[in-house]
C-alpha cells in the first residue's frame, strides 16, 4: 500500500516539475474555476490531516491548512510533496491496523467514526487519485501533456483501447 501510495503521489511531483507557475494556478477551466495548484493543495492537505493526527489517534479531515502558497507556486507545491512523501516511507513501520477516530464534514456537520489507519490512507489514496482525474481535465483544456496515461485513472478502471477519430 504504501508503495502505491508514493507510485501516485510521484504523478503530481512529475506533473509540477513540468508545468510553470501560471499553469499551475490557472483557475479559467470552467464549470468550477479551480486550478491545478488548487487540487494538490488539497490532495496533500488530507494526507497531511491524516499525519498530523496520528500521534492522538484523533484525524480530523475538516483541519486542512489550505497553504495558498503551495496552491499558487509549484516550488511550494513540490515542497509541500517532498514533506508529505517523507512521512508517507515513515508510515510503514507503524501498526496500519490501529484504530484510530476520523472526523469529517458529509455536508450536514462533522461526524466521527472509527477507522483503521490502513482505511484512512486507503480513502486518501483514492481521494488522491480522484482529484488527479479532475486535474486531467484542467490540464486537457490548458493543452498540458499528462504525465503519465495512467494519471487520474483509478486501478480498478477498465481500460479500453483509445480510438482517434472515433
Amino acid at each position: 500500500m504504501i508503495e502505491a501510495i508514493q507510485h501516485n503521489l510521484n504523478r503530481g511531483v512529475r506533473l509540477l516539475n513540468s508545468i510553470t507557475d501560471i499553469q499551475y494556478s490557472d483557475e479559467s477551466v470552467k464549470p468550477y474555476y479551480s486550478s491545478i495548484g488548487r487540487h494538490m493543495r488539497h490532495i496533500l492537505d488530507v494526507f497531511d490531516c491524516v499525519f498530523c493526527g496520528l500521534e492522538n489517534g484523533q484525524i480530523d479531515l475538516t483541519a486542512r491548512k489550505r497553504n495558498e502558497l503551495a496552491e499558487q507556486k509549484t516550488a511550494f507545491g513540490l515542497a509541500y510533496f517532498d514533506e508529505i512523501l517523507e512521512k508517507v516511507k515513515l508510515i510503514d513501520s507503524l501498526d496500519l491496523n490501529r484504530i484510530v477516530s476520523v472526523t469529517d464534514d458529509l455536508g450536514l456537520g462533522k461526524v466521527t467514526a472509527n477507522y483503521t489507519l490502513n482505511s484512512i490512507l486507503i480513502q486518501a489514496h483514492s481521494h488522491a487519485i480522484h482529484h488527479f482525474a479532475s486535474i486531467g481535465y484542467i490540464i486537457a483544456e490548458l493543452g498540458i501533456e499528462l504525465p503519465d496515461a495512467d494519471f487520474g485513472y483509478n486501478p480498478t478502471t477498465p481500460k479500453f483501447e483509445r480510438r482517434i477519430g472515433s
